[in-house]
């Protein structure tokens, strides 16, 4: 007896052309296989973060910690709150100086120039002269020939001038009284310069003038 021979390629159930009972994935007839999926299987989901996920941290402070929130400089902050003293101009200091040496060097003139009237009794135009001069030369040669160093010169001159001729009337009426220097010079004064002005005349005056006149001169020389 012979069997019928079957077609051959015949498709095989439940993989062929035909649905297979119950497989909801098979492909109907003449329908290609689906395609695989080329995108995420999940869904869309959102681009990764290419910043800091936590966010940019503020920037680092440069000054105190604990400073001014509003960035102005603290106290005790990076930067310096007051600017740095400019440092003393040397014309100040030079002038600071003549006038301490001139006023210095006035009463020390004038001490000298009252005791030698004093002594002599008698005065002259030399003597103020040279009252001048030193305290001129005194302050421009410490204190450099500054204008206003000059001018304090003069007048400190005028003043050793008038104090020393104090001096030297309150020797002298001292030694008629017979009293000390220092309780007619000191009770006194008033008695003192009365009397000076009482005999006082022209070439006294001018005596004074030269004084001033002899500090000019005096600080020119020292430069």
């Amino acid at each position: 007896m012979s069997q019928p021979v079957q077609p051959p390629n015949q498709p095989q159930q439940p993989y062929g052309g035909q649905p297979a009972d119950g497989n909801p994935y098979a492909a109907g007839p003449g329908a290609s296989a689906p395609a695989a999926p080329t995108g995420n299987p999940y869904g869309d989901q959102p681009p990764a973060p290419t910043g800091n996920p936590y966010g940019d941290p503020p920037p680092a402070s440069t000054g105190n910690p604990f400073g001014n929130p509003q960035g102005q400089p603290a106290p005790f902050g990076g930067g310096a709150p007051f600017a740095p003293a400019p440092p003393a101009s040397p014309v100040r200091n030079g002038l600071a100086i003549g006038v301490l040496v001139a006023f210095g060097a006035a009463v020390v003139a004038s001490v000298l120039y009252g005791v030698l009237l004093g002594s002599i009794e008698r005065e002259f135009g030399y003597a103020a002269v040279g009252v001048g001069f030193l305290v001129g030369f005194a302050a421009a040669k410490l204190g450099g020939a500054n204008p206003v160093t000059i001018a304090a010169a003069a007048v400190f001159s005028v003043g050793a001038v008038y104090f020393g001729q104090l001096i030297g009337y309150a020797m002298v009426m001292a030694d008629a009284a017979q009293v000390s220097f220092s309780e007619v010079f000191l009770d006194h004064f008033d008695t003192v310069t009365r009397v000076w002005k009482e005999d006082a005349d022209f070439m006294r005056y001018l005596f004074i003038a030269l004084g001033a006149i002899a500090a000019i001169g005096g600080a020119k020389k020292a430069n």
